[in-house]
């Protein structure tokens, strides 16, 4: 980096606040109405500070519909600037600004899973009727990859189990796993009776599952209700077995705002690139992003499937880590 660059970016980063925006921006990613609630500031002054991020190669955006979302460009980031950074950040964490900025942002994420939280909540009983008319059927068929008797089969975010029961007669077994209590008390009711399917309350982002636990990991029509889905795909890569797959079926990516006040969704669609490039991250190899066809009936976005093989060497590498660091036991 040349010299008149690095003195810009140290200018950039002597402002009090544009450092506590890039503290902020550094683990999540963040709206600038969020950013305002958390730094208790004017949009307009959380906006013309970001400008100046921006301009010096501090932060990234991404759109999503009519809004941006940033995060600190950490990728792009050179030698230089990364040192910098640290040496900014290590002064301004503990800062009390900092330390209330890192509470009120909590709050912020809370209130982004609460929207989606309260949506399940009052729609548990319509959720089939729902999902049939914005998606149609054909979002089945991705299914049919996934059918071998030896198989246990985690379905993440399971909903009301339709998706399980369709899979039970065809595996060994179904974990069947979701955070809402609504949707879970409607997959019991559902899968009564059905032997192979064991049903279990947890986090997409904490799953109650043990490492390499399944052959097959399912995240179907779930990915974009959570905030953090690079988390969510690395968690769900841990518990699958070497050479186990995780298959995530999804919205192309749309301009359907609507989608976000009447159901809670927090992304508007997912594409190849940006997919592949958690999934890889996250270990999984063999990625592949396929759109399924046009279902005439259904009225919502159009839908893709995707898959990557978790490789031996990532597995190794996990199981070399969790004999560094002790598991809590989920109860």
């Amino acid at each position: 980096m040349t010299a008149p660059a690095l003195f810009g970016q140290m200018t950039a980063l002597a402002d009090p606040t544009r450092s506590r925006l890039l503290l902020a921006l550094e683990r999540n990613e963040l709206s600038v109405n969020e950013l305002r609630s958390i730094l208790q500031l004017p949009q307009s002054t959380i906006s013309r500070h970001l400008k100046m991020l921006s301009a010096e190669g501090w932060v990234e955006a991404r759109a999503e519909g009519t809004s941006r979302h940033y995060r600190l460009a950490s990728d792009s980031l050179d030698a230089p600037s990364r040192r910098l950074w640290h040496i900014v950040r290590d002064e301004v964490m503990h800062s009390s600004a900092a330390d209330h900025d890192a509470r009120r942002t909590q709050a912020v994420l809370a209130e982004r899973s609460t929207r989606s939280q309260q949506f399940f909540s009052t729609s548990a009983g319509q959720w089939d009727r729902m999902r049939l008319e914005l998606f149609g059927r054909r979002a089945d068929v991705a299914l049919l990859g996934l059918l071998d008797e030896s198989w246990t089969v985690a379905d993440l975010g399971c909903g009301t189990g339709a998706i399980t029961q369709s899979l039970a007669p065809f595996v060994e077994r179904v974990i069947a796993v979701d955070e809402s209590g609504a949707m879970l008390a409607a997959a019991k009711k559902r899968l009564h009776g059905v032997e192979n399917v064991d049903i279990r309350s947890g986090r997409l982002e904490a799953l109650p599952l043990a490492d390499g636990e399944v052959d097959v990991a399912l995240l179907f029509l779930v990915l974009h209700y959570v905030s953090d889905p690079a988390r969510v795909i690395s968690e769900a890569v841990r518990v699958l077995k070497p050479g186990g797959r995780l298959l995530v079926l999804d919205m192309m990516p749309h301009g359907r705002q609507d989608l976000r006040q009447t159901m809670g969704h927090v992304w508007q669609g997912f594409d190849s690139a940006t997919l592949g490039g958690w999934m890889q991250g996250a270990g999984l190899e063999s990625f592949r992003y396929t759109g399924l066809p046009a279902d005439p009936d259904a009225k919502g976005p159009m839908l893709f499937a995707a898959s990557g093989k978790r490789s031996a060497v990532a597995a190794k590498s996990s199981r070399k880590k969790a004999d560094a660091v002790p598991l809590m036991k989920t109860a």
